[in-house]
């Protein structure tokens, strides 16, 4: 299952040219129920499996966003709230083939909103399963609010995966989680020094497992690969070629395919080559479009042997 405190309904359109002042004449636009782990639910339905989407939803725009899930049929809970659900706003820029995103602030949420969410995560928590807490944090909900979520699954025994970033993510290594999936510079944070060198990348990824702050870690590169680290050691894989057209999403398709592929019983460096395929996947699709299975597979078969450390 997926938590998503912070949706976002997204709106995704192209212009020549972004220019300062002048009115822009934008194409054909396209919106999509997004924010991190309902991606990855989105990921995971679109690969044959079924993840249920737990997300904060108010207002008008939260009533387009359930519509615009539950035609995807994905299977899910829509906590109320008295805030509007945001919107982000994604412009392609043609002539230079560059993306400008425009994420807005989430509403405030109260305290009996937020401990609503954590309450509807606990009693859907599958003893053995995974629960995965995606994206980041709106006004009014604590900085610990993905700690909190980890101890729940731990308290159920079900295994915890973090994305987000920041001061929530540094909360929720403290207590501890089964897989995390940072980034480049929020690695560098969490490590407190700057990453210059692949060498820095590993032994940065390895140091969070040797703390005991995640079993794997799943270090996203862009276009420069991504490294797992695990008790086994650790491993690095390039990205596979493909026409890029959105990056949004693809960081959650590649956590998505990682717990899709962990749920069916991988190995965890299995389920990485299929998590680096499906990230490359969705950034050959438009906007926030997931990637299908069959792109995925056919992806997967051109990553080499991976790199080990």
């Amino acid at each position: 299952m997926t938590l998503t405190i912070n949706p976002a309904l997204d709106i995704s359109t192209s212009t020549p040219r972004v220019i300062r002042d002048h009115k822009l004449r934008c194409g054909a636009s396209r919106i999509d129920p997004g924010g991190g782990g309902v991606n990855v639910a989105r990921t995971i339905r679109n690969l044959g499996g079924d993840a249920l989407a737990i997300y904060a939803a108010g207002g008008l725009t939260g009533a387009t966003y359930r519509q615009l899930l539950e035609a995807e049929g994905v299977p899910s809970l829509a906590v109320p709230i008295a805030g509007t659900t945001r919107e982000s706003f994604t412009v392609d820029e043609t002539e230079s083939s560059e993306q400008f995103r425009f994420v807005l602030q989430g509403p405030e949420f109260s305290e009996a909103e937020w401990r609503a969410c954590l309450a509807t995560l606990e009693e859907a928590i599958v003893p053995g399963g995974y629960v995965v807490a995606s994206g980041s944090l709106p006004p009014g909900v604590p900085t610990d609010f993905y700690a909190q979520v980890a101890r729940l699954a731990h308290k159920h025994d079900a295994r915890s995966i973090v994305d987000t970033s920041g001061e929530a993510l540094a909360a929720a290594l403290a207590e501890g989680v089964y897989l995390v999936k940072p980034s480049l510079r929020e690695l560098s944070e969490l490590v407190g020094r700057a990453l210059t060198s692949e060498q820095d990348e590993v032994d940065a990824a390895a140091e969070l497992v040797a703390r005991g702050s995640a079993q794997l870690v799943g270090l996203t590169l862009g276009e420069a690969g991504a490294v797992l680290a695990s008790g086994s050691g650790v491993i690095r894989l390039p990205v596979p070629k493909v026409q890029v057209q959105s990056v949004v999403g693809a960081g959650d398709a590649f956590l998505g395919a990682f717990v899709w592929r962990l749920s069916q019983g991988l190995d965890p460096e299995l389920a990485f080559r299929s998590a680096v395929a499906a990230g490359s996947a969705t950034a050959a699709k438009p906007a926030t479009e997931m990637c299908a299975i069959a792109e995925v597979e056919a992806l997967e078969k051109l990553l080499p042997e991976a790199t080990r450390y």
